[in-house]
């Protein structure tokens, strides 16, 4: 399992967050971590809400509720 830093900068960089590394961040925030790594996550939120960052999750939720 990554670091949250190290999937942030994949989901950045390829501006898409599946599925897989959605769970291992989930996995990944259930311990203490590094507030560098907070800060990590959180400018993946901002990405996210901005539309920098396409969630898959997000969009199999549009996709069967159309």
């Amino acid at each position: 399992m990554g670091r949250i830093r190290d999937l942030v900068g994949q989901a950045i960089e390829a501006g898409y967050l599946s599925l897989a590394a959605e769970e291992q961040l989930r996995a990944l925030l259930q311990v203490k971590n590094e507030p560098e790594e907070i800060m990590a996550f959180m400018r993946l939120q901002q990405a996210a809400m901005t539309g920098r960052v396409r969630q898959e999750s997000r969009e199999l939720i549009e996709r069967l509720s159309s």
